[in-house]
């Protein structure tokens, strides 16, 4: 990381620096709150989490030659530096919006209620064909992993791209006041996290607090397909630059021809241009993350040949739509989360499978009010999809399983030929499932697994992708 001194960093959190005034010019070379990853130089900032406070852990972090630490407690009289501070975690926050601002690199902000990090990987995918590019890795798009993100950007970085995740107002805010964005980009107004916010409405105003923070000359770049989004108009008077199917987009797809799993091809029209690429991520919502892509491309003044190349070159990531060949089934990996939409998204995908198609699809949380109902259409989706093996797992998710034998035996049911052959299966819990699964799957089918995050299914993928 760039350089940052004792006393400026002090100054930053509004924090006491408590060390031999000789050290207060010193440079920290990183900054941790995981004791195991301090090293010569780190500042180590003690953050008390659920299970572990980190207080307990300065001593050892400072015998390990970290430079400092920032703390809450009164350490007394000490031989090694620290800074006092009345909360760590507004400090971690403080001191990331500081390096923040002392940086010359142009930061892309992400949001929306599905396909975060699927649009984070494709837009970082298409902008390092140009540029050196930091992104988020894995979950650090909250209150405490977007500071740490923020300060893995080192001198050589020309472009960060970083997700942004929030349940509820105003925490957008926070996390704008730090990454200060020059493009925003939108993906779409859902039901993720309605339970807090209240209402789709409460999501928009909630997403797009972003705005307040963004770079008043930047670009906002918004799904024109979405109904929330088309006519949104920031306070800050820029006007949005729309992405979608809709050919009155100012960026949108022609000629879009799926390759299955192996794909699609698609024509890109822009403002000034059009150009053809291929996707490598199966699923239509992929060609809205390629279109979110070539605008933030073109933000930054890339050529179609650069944007075509990083389409092209975006390959999954583990929990995200990630294809595993097994010796016995081919998984379709898509467990890290899960919410309406993206479920019915990853069961488009599966579709397209030329073999058995399985779906073994888990609970989703924070759904509010309505989310049996939630859970129901999902699984009337995957019967009108003519999914030909539902397996549900978890208590919410035997609405799924309903929703999907409503759908097969109801007469008006325009999929019924499709349906009527599908085989449903509701189990309380993963054992349950392990126990039948044997009976259940066959030889060669594909089979996606997804589920929100704290149904724990990649112990899933990892058996069906492993089984011997």
């Amino acid at each position: 990381m760039k350089h940052m001194s004792l006393q400026e960093i002090a100054a930053a959190c509004g924090g006491t620096l408590h060390c031999d005034p000789s050290l207060a010019g010193r440079e920290v070379s990183s900054v941790v709150i995981d004791s195991r990853k301090a090293e010569k130089g780190s500042l180590f900032i003690a953050i008390k989490g659920a299970r572990v406070d980190g207080h307990t852990f300065i001593p050892q972090v400072m015998e390990k030659g970290a430079l400092c630490s920032v703390s809450e407690q009164n350490l007394g009289d000490v031989d090694y530096p620290y800074i006092r501070v009345a909360s760590c975690e507004q400090a971690l926050k403080d001191i990331a919006e500081h390096y923040r601002r002392s940086l010359d690199i142009k930061v892309v902000g992400i949001s929306g209620s599905v396909g975060k990090t699927s649009t984070k990987e494709m837009i970082a995918s298409v902008l390092s064909r140009k540029y050196s590019v930091l992104k988020t890795e894995g979950n650090f798009n909250n209150e405490i992993g977007l500071p740490l993100t923020v300060f893995n950007i080192r001198e050589e970085h020309e472009v960060a791209v970083l997700e942004m995740g929030i349940s509820n107002f105003g925490e957008m805010t926070r996390l704008a006041k730090i990454a200060r964005p020059d493009i925003c980009v939108f993906t779409n107004i859902g039901v993720a996290h309605i339970e807090s916010l209240g209402s789709r409405d409460g999501i928009l105003k909630a997403k797009t607090e972003m705005i307040d923070y963004m770079n008043p000359e930047g670009t906002v770049i918004v799904n024109g397909d979405d109904d929330k989004l088309r006519g949104f108009t920031p306070q800050n008077g820029l006007t949005p630059v729309y992405f979608g199917l809709d050919e009155s987009c100012s960026y949108h797809a022609e000629q879009i021809t799926s390759r299955g799993l192996k794909g699609t091809d698609a024509r890109f029209v822009t403002p000034s241009s059009t150009f053809d690429a291929h996707i490598s991520i199966p699923g239509e919502h992929m060609v809205y993350n390629a279109l979110a892509a070539t605008a933030a491309g073109y933000a930054l003044g890339m050529t179609d040949s650069e944007i075509a190349q990083g389409i092209k070159a975006n390959v999954p990531i583990a929990g995200r739509n990630n294809l595993i060949e097994g010796e016995h089934y081919t998984v379709i990996d898509d467990c890290y989360n899960a919410n309406p939409a993206s479920m019915k998204s990853s069961l488009d995908v599966l579709a397209y499978a030329d073999t058995r198609t399985v779906a073994v699809l888990g609970d989703m949380f924070e759904l509010g009010a309505d989310e049996k109902k939630m859970h129901y259409d999902v699984g009337a989706h995957a019967a009108g999809k003519g999914i030909n093996v539902l397996i549900c797992i978890g208590n919410l998710s035997a609405e799924i399983a309903r929703g999907a034998q409503e759908t097969v035996h109801s007469s008006g049911n325009e999929n019924e030929a499709q349906a009527g052959s599908m085989e449903i299966h509701h189990y309380k819990t993963k054992a349950e499932f392990f126990e039948n699964a044997d009976s259940v799957l066959r030889e060669g089918d594909t089979i996606l697994v997804k589920a929100s995050h704290g149904m724990e299914f990649p112990e899933i993928v990892e058996r069906l992708s492993s089984k011997e």
